[in-house]
């Protein structure tokens, strides 16, 4: 698989200039689409500006100080995503991937108590042998559970990278949620409605200050206050 691709053809979330370099870092197959995150080579150099080309990033990955979501990353096409949480501890950096207003993919500065746990989206079920229920869940984890206690499109908090469950956030009327696609992606607005219809047709939400939205671009993130630290957005 190649290591590389044009950067004119780079996916339209990343925060990265098209016409400055010939070629751009490919994502490897991971827990997220190439559409959906960005190579751990691009947060080191051209988000952070932590070194200058690709050659002092893998330098800074060899020596095992980056870590993704807990654990230690070493491959630089490791894709980062969506509430992933990028930490170099021993020089005291912690953030955590959001969407801007722009809807491209940015790092927000966390306080290093959050970096030890992560919200993640339950993108369908499975009722596996001895009535085990799984949760497929947005980053490509999976989590099994003694009882069905949850629905699609619920929020769950979990400690990483032991996947200990510290909390969950359904998708319900009066909640707080990302947009996460389309032309609002990166607004926060409260849950006012939404309609589940039986057709091919996607299911929209309504949100307060009479946005809509598909239901697929909805990422709860807290009740009355978003659970996580938010890019400089408005919340309506």
């Amino acid at each position: 698989m190649k290591k590389h691709q044009k950067r004119l053809t780079i996916p339209r979330r990343w925060k990265l200039a098209k016409k400055t370099q010939k070629w751009a870092p490919k994502t490897s197959p991971g827990p997220h689409s190439k559409e959906w995150s960005v190579p751990v080579l691009v947060v080191l150099r051209d988000m952070l500006e932590l070194c200058d080309n690709a050659s002092e990033a893998r330098k800074i990955l060899a020596a095992r100080d980056v870590f993704v979501d807990g654990k230690v990353i070493t491959n630089p096409n490791h894709p980062v995503g969506f509430m992933d949480v990028f930490s170099i501890p021993k020089n005291n950096i912690f953030y955590r991937v959001l969407f801007d207003k722009r809807g491209k993919l940015v790092l927000t500065s966390i306080p290093k108590e959050n970096s030890i746990w992560k919200m993640v989206k339950i993108m369908d079920k499975k009722t596996l042998k001895g009535n085990k229920i799984q949760l497929n869940l947005h980053d490509g984890r999976n989590i099994l559970l003694e009882k069905d206690r949850f629905k699609t499109k619920d929020v769950l908090k979990i400690e990483i990278p032991s996947q200990k469950m510290l909390g969950a956030y359904k998708f319900s009327k009066g909640n707080l949620a990302m947009i996460i696609g389309g032309a609002h992606a990166g607004s926060i607005y409260r849950i006012e409605d939404f309609t589940v219809t039986k057709s091919s047709k996607p299911n929209i939400v309504t949100l307060e200050g009479g946005i809509s939205t598909i239901m697929d671009y909805i990422f709860v993130i807290g009740k009355k206050t978003p659970e996580i630290t938010v890019p400089e957005v408005k919340v309506i």
